[in-house]
């Protein structure tokens, strides 16, 4: 097995036993919930339904980030397999192994050049979602990688 294919396992292992986690974690609020609700008392009752959202939340919260992270992982697959990846290899990099912030902006401003030119292109928006991240401005990577989603679903 490579060492990406390796580390790639770690990660899902890792996930799969935090999401495991997470659902004991649930359950174990929701009887606390149910022991609340069913004591007859009023303040217990409000309280047991009070603790009875955050696991259903929680839920909601888990799914739709595994839903995502899934969506971004076939992306990423169906760009490397049409060559459009961004590689970074030749960038300078940090102690920390992070691009250095000049040319994570250089290479920020030439995807956005792509991306001007093609709007409707998912592969051109996950390009710029890549460049965000490498950029540092998560906020703007994960618009760009709904918006890449979106045009990759709307286009199968």
């Amino acid at each position: 097995m490579s060492t990406e294919g390796g580390r790639a396992l770690r990660i899902q292992l890792l996930i799969g036993f935090m999401c495991v986690a997470m659902v004991v974690y649930f359950l174990l609020l929701g009887r606390i919930a149910w022991a609340f609700i069913t004591s007859g008392s009023g303040a217990a009752i409000g309280l047991g339904f009070a603790i009875l959202v955050m696991p259903l939340i929680g839920i909601w919260v888990m799914v739709a980030t595994l839903q995502a992270g899934l969506a971004h992982q076939r992306l990423a697959r169906l760009a490397r397999e049409e060559g459009m990846e961004l590689d970074v290899s030749g960038l300078p990099t940090m102690q920390s192994g992070r691009i250095q912030r000049d040319a994570a902006d250089a290479l920020f401003e030439t995807v956005r050049g792509e991306l001007e030119r093609d709007r409707d292109n998912w592969l051109r928006w996950y390009r710029l979602a890549r460049a965000y991240d490498y950029a540092g401005d998560r906020s703007r990577a994960r618009e760009a990688m709904k918006k890449a989603v979106e045009l990759q679903e709307a286009t199968r």
